[in-house]
């Protein structure tokens, strides 16, 4: 994939926490969810009912869609999508209560997509050496297109 097709694609990261007040109507309104959920197998149904209502979490999880975040947004296309609920501690009065979470700071964020762009670029790299030798007629047949 070139540079320019991989500029085509950002990858959107979100950290929520949110304070549960009331799990009797969070519960109340996943299961509502769930049973108007006309795509879901009855199977996965009652497991879903299950596990709403043993876990505050997990009612969250079938009302937040991440899918329907993006849904609106013009120009942009899902690619692909992932999301998960857990219950944590947490002290908002903690001075690092991100690195207490065991969550990635931004500036290790960065220094990992760095690294990730470096080897990009390597593997570009070596492929454009790989290229020039298929229009040399070193490699292969192909006139100079990136096999791969």
């Amino acid at each position: 994939m070139t540079a320019q097709e991989m500029s085509r694609f950002v990858r959107l990261r979100v950290e929520l926490v949110l304070e549960i007040g009331d799990p009797t109507a969070l519960t109340r309104a996943a299961l509502d969810h769930i049973e108007e959920d006309a795509a879901m197998a009855d199977e996965e149904r009652g497991r879903a009912r299950e596990d709403a209502q043993r876990d505050s979490a997990e009612a969250l999880a079938y009302l937040i869609d991440p899918v329907e975040l993006v849904a609106s947004v013009p120009g942009a296309e899902l690619a692909q999508a992932s999301w998960t609920c857990e219950e944590i501690p947490y002290d908002p009065d903690a001075a690092d209560w991100e690195r207490a979470m065991g969550w990635e700071l931004d500036d290790e964020l960065d220094h990992d997509l760095d690294d990730e762009a470096d080897d990009e670029a390597e593997d570009q790299a070596e492929g454009e050496v790989g290229d020039a030798d298929d229009e040399a007629g070193g490699v292969g047949g192909e006139g100079g297109r990136r096999r791969g």
